[in-house]
């Protein structure tokens, strides 16, 4: 450690993972003898976000743990690394997206009673190959319909750490013309709280 600061480990540790580090990841990396305080970790991290601000990457704390990701301001040229152009979503899918993530649980026929309009197993089925929703349970009702809620992957893929950091319906609605039904009842975060929130 003396050769070797703290910082720049957990540095060299994130810039290597395949996927957001969690501070017990972090601690891992150590033999226990040498396992540096959790606070020290943290300090370092938030050290490591300073230090980034002025640069092209940003250390972002996401709801799996933390990952250095490309600034957003710089994906126009970055983007031009990889052939393949990123996906376009349609508007079905992300209006189904919006109502599991603001409304779950919810069902499949809750969905298109608020969306006029029925769902797309493609459309379902996307949203689960992206890992970003999941069933969480079956409604205990004739057909027992399965529930739909979002997931960890979900959270990473939109820099959220809790479900609570999603705008406003009010504030999505203004950024976009989605099915005003939205608005009809309260908003729900407590489905994922307990899986979403990290050290």
């Amino acid at each position: 450690m003396r050769d070797h600061p703290l910082k720049a480990i957990i540095e060299a540790a994130l810039f290597a993972a395949e996927q957001p580090l969690t501070v017990d990841h972090l601690l891992a990396l150590f033999p226990e003898e040498a396992r540096p305080p959790r606070s020290a970790v943290r300090s370092a991290l938030q050290e490591l976000r300073e230090d980034s601000v002025s640069r092209g990457v940003e250390l972002m704390e996401v709801a799996s743990g933390w990952r250095f990701q490309v600034k957003a301001e710089f994906a126009p040229w970055v983007s031009r690394l990889w052939q393949k152009r990123p996906p376009r979503y349609s508007r079905a899918l992300l209006e189904t997206l919006a109502l599991i993530a603001y409304r779950q649980p919810i069902t499949r026929a809750e969905i298109e009673s608020i969306r006029g309009v029925s769902v797309s197993t493609n459309i379902l089925r996307t949203l689960q190959e992206y890992e970003w929703i999941r069933v969480l349970a079956h409604r205990d009702s004739p057909g027992r319909p399965a529930l739909y809620g979002t997931t960890r992957a979900f959270l990473d893929h939109f820099n959220l750490k809790h479900l609570s950091e999603l705008p406003s319906l009010t504030q999505l609605l203004a950024m976009q013309d989605l099915p005003n039904e939205l608005l009809s009842d309260e908003e729900t975060f407590d489905v994922e709280e307990d899986e979403t929130s990290t050290d």
